[in-house]
């Protein structure tokens, strides 16, 4: 189960990489493609913040209940903080493609502060949590923890080999260059 959400955080650092060049692009003055950048947004909120968290959360939470005794829940409300500048890019993204104006400046910061966040959160996991859990939790204690993550458990859908058009605008940008 580690190894999975390590894998998951090698497929979300493809889109960020995607995400901080197109926020140099648009920094230097160029033009982007706002509908791309949207999907991988979107593609993050959609299964990271739905899936992918939700599951970290029920290993640390169990990690905290039965190995951790008292430990403060720091996780969590990272999840939330990566959730709330996801919210904030979307909603200034999808004013743009409404045609409503956005000063290039806030959508510059906003593109800025969410690919920084979403680097420093899994770097801290990678860092701190990860080896935590992998130290810290038995064999015994993962079949556990996989009964209660079954309901979160599926693929990363812009990964899988099989296709499914609501990301395939995304799918395109990886077999074309932009």
């Amino acid at each position: 189960m580690l190894k999975r959400l390590m894998n998951d955080h090698k497929h979300i650092a493809v889109l960020l990489n995607v995400l901080k060049n197109k926020q140099m692009k648009l920094s230097e003055g160029e033009s982007i493609n706002f509908t791309l950048v949207r999907d991988i947004v979107e593609y993050m909120q959609g299964y990271a913040e739905r899936y992918h968290h939700p599951t970290e959360d029920i290993i640390y939470a169990y990690y905290l209940t039965h190995k951790a005794n008292g430990s403060v829940d720091k996780l969590s409300a990272d999840h939330e903080r990566v959730g709330q500048a996801s919210s904030a890019l979307m909603a200034t993204l999808n004013l743009i493609l409404s045609d409503i104006v956005v000063a290039r400046e806030k959508l510059i910061i906003d593109f800025a502060e969410y690919v920084a966040l979403q680097k420093q959160h899994m770097e801290m996991e990678e860092r701190e949590i990860f080896p935590l859990l992998s130290s810290g939790l038995t064999e015994q204690d993962w079949q556990l923890i996989e009964l209660e993550c079954q309901k979160a458990h599926i693929d990363a859908p812009f990964f899988q080999k099989q296709e499914q058009q609501e990301f395939e605008s995304l799918r395109a940008y990886f077999t074309t260059s932009d």
